[in-house]
């Protein structure tokens, strides 16, 4: 016997939830009324997905908001033939975001695979937004993530006072994503403990989630699919046994390849989140960011752009996500407390922060960087000086 589930207001299509602000289409837009700070994706980029859909005329799979092809076009960017300019959200390789819907369109689930700060949670939230318009089916793992968060819970007052029911079944995400054919998302799976992990196998295998309290179970329709996000840098990580990766289509998305694809990836996130918290623009600061990004980048590879001096690397990860944190930090900075222009001041504390995470070691090889590749290097007088300052 199965049960459905009926949709919640969460599963409503962003096309149906309120008018967007035109504002959305350059990434820095809201939901109705403009007050969440951090929209979904639906939301941010209404206008975006409405364009697509409305022009997309290839194949859908079934329950689909539109294409692989216009997906794929959503996250990596485009014209379309009516002239409307569909801003990236993914810089990277092509054929990586084109395997990672393809999998979506099959019966195996993606599993995001990269070390921290390499956007694969971006990337699932903006996948889900696409194929499905709801990217907010979400389980967030962590070391005390329960089962109940992957199958169902109890709503107790019922329970105790009805006895077992369909009334008093809570589904989780993943739940409600399998009866309405949705994409559901697991946020760094493998912080989840290993026995609750392992409850995904019977739902990625058989698509199916057994309730055997009512005797009855949940079978997924088509079009349900799941996106869960991994890495195995961080401590704490628990290793996906061997049955449930088999599950999994493993997708890897690689550090930016080049200084200047971190470097624009960067700044399109920077400017997205500054026009969010009326911070002043990107292109003031250009520089800034550029010396940012090379300072993360030859630190965390070890070795100076020029090839000509090797490098001791801190223990921290140095990624992208963190560069745009310590970008966005010194953004404000300018903007209420300096005169609105990026400077080497407004970012240098924000680097010792990423850098220096093991007080005694990471001070040592950030001295030693200063001191041999920073002071020697022509135009970063002002960024030394600063960094001197903060690291006193």
């Amino acid at each position: 016997m199965s049960v459905s589930v009926e949709p919640t207001s969460a599963q409503t299509p962003a096309g149906d939830s309120g008018q967007t602000s035109a504002a959305a289409h350059a990434g820095g837009g809201a939901t109705a009324g403009g007050e969440a700070l951090r929209p979904h994706a639906e939301h941010a980029f209404a206008v975006e997905l409405a364009a697509l859909a409305a022009q997309d005329d290839r194949p859908r799979p079934v329950r689909w908001r539109m294409s692989p092809w216009a997906v794929a076009t959503y996250l990596l960017g485009g014209t379309l033939p009516d002239g409307t300019v569909i801003t990236p959200k993914y810089v990277g390789p092509r054929r990586i975001v084109e395997v990672a819907v393809t999998t979506l369109a099959t019966d195996r689930a993606l599993l995001l695979l990269g070390v921290p700060g390499t956007a694969k949670t971006w990337v699932s939230e903006h996948l889900a937004a696409a194929v499905s318009g709801d990217s907010t089916l979400l389980v967030q793992g962590t070391a005390g993530t329960p089962e109940e968060a992957i199958r169902y819970g109890w709503n107790y007052a019922q329970l105790l006072a009805h006895g077992p029911s369909r009334d008093a079944l809570v589904p989780s995400p993943v739940m409600r994503a399998m009866a309405e054919g949705m994409t559901a998302r697991v946020e760094e799976l493998t912080r989840v403990p290993a026995d609750v992990q392992d409850s995904l196998i019977t739902i990625l295998s058989e698509k199916t989630l057994p309730i055997p309290e009512l005797g009855q179970e949940v079978q997924a329709v088509r079009g349900f699919n799941l996106i869960a996000t991994a890495n195995d840098r961080d401590r704490g990580v628990n290793e996906l046994s061997s049955a449930l990766r088999r599950r999994f289509n493993t997708v890897v998305l690689p550090l930016p390849e080049t200084a200047e694809a971190e470097l624009d990836i960067v700044s399109r996130r920077v400017d997205q989140i500054g026009r969010s918290l009326d911070l002043p623009a990107v292109p003031e600061g250009i520089e800034e960011i550029r010396r940012v990004v090379t300072v993360f980048r030859e630190l965390r590879d070890g070795i100076t752009a020029d090839g000509r001096t090797k490098l001791k690397s801190p223990s921290g990860t140095l990624s992208t996500a963190e560069a745009i944190s310590v970008v966005t930090n010194g953004l404000a900075l300018a903007a209420h407390f300096g005169d609105g222009v990026l400077r080497a001041g407004d970012v240098a504390a924000g680097i010792l922060g990423a850098v220096v995470r093991d007080p005694a070691a990471d001070r040592v090889i950030w001295q030693e960087y200063l001191e041999a590749v920073v002071r020697e290097r022509e135009g970063w007088k002002d960024f030394y000086r600063a960094c001197r300052e903060v690291s006193a």
